[in-house]
């Protein structure tokens, strides 16, 4: 479990096939950035861009992740080198600011406006339509990892535009600050939405809907 609050901006700088098939996936070599890595474990999870991975390799300040093509498929920003949001799995005691995040990626969205607003930034992101029953206003979703708040929902033939106020100081130390209009963003639905469709729909009911991939 993971809370949306970005530890620190890493980067990708290294990406390796796993094998010669189509369906190979990747191992990745991310440089930690601001992530303190002294306590971190084989087999320790940390969320990139959203996805959770394990790590599979430590070395100083570098971290090494594999990435299978099924995640590949349901996923942006793990396929190339660049800067990544980056987050350590939630521990107990630890605090909760964020919401209760998965690092599982529900969808791939697009932005559709990312412009200054006064001293925000206003970030509309098209939303898949299988996803849309999911977002409601001053509801949480996590976009590139980053867990923010639904300022506005607007249901379109395409699917659903959501619109979210950044505040400066999100900009500054997330990758968010690297939208433009037509960007690919990992997102992943509020946690209890899930349980609520469950219980609506009851006992017997399919709700998968091609959630849950990375």
């Amino acid at each position: 479990m993971f809370t949306g609050i970005v530890a620190a901006v890493g980067r990708i700088t290294e990406v390796r096939p796993l094998g010669d098939s189509e369906d190979a996936g990747v191992r990745l070599s991310i440089q930690a950035g601001g992530l303190p890595l002294a306590a971190t474990r084989l087999g320790d999870s940390i969320a990139i861009q959203g996805a959770c991975m394990t790590a599979v390799v430590l070395d100083g300040d570098v971290f090494e992740v594999d990435v299978s093509r099924e995640s590949l498929d349901r996923t942006c920003g793990l396929d190339r080198p660049g800067e990544v949001n980056l987050e350590h799995a939630l521990r107990l005691g630890d605090s909760l600011d964020g919401h209760l995040v998965s690092g599982h990626v529900d969808g791939v969205g697009r932005v559709t406006c990312f412009e200054a607003v006064a001293e925000s930034t206003e970030l509309r992101i098209i939303v898949p339509a299988h996803l849309s029953k999911y977002l409601a206003y001053k509801g949480s979703v996590t976009v590139n990892g980053v867990s923010l708040t639904v300022n506005r929902v607007d249901d379109q033939e395409e699917g659903t535009e959501i619109s979210i106020n950044l505040i400066p100081h999100t900009v500054q130390v997330t990758t968010l600050r690297n939208l433009e209009v037509g960007s690919p963003v990992n997102l992943e639905i509020d946690l209890i939405a899930r349980y609520v469709e469950r219980m609506v729909g009851g006992v017997g009911v399919s709700v998968s809907g091609g959630l849950g991939a990375a």
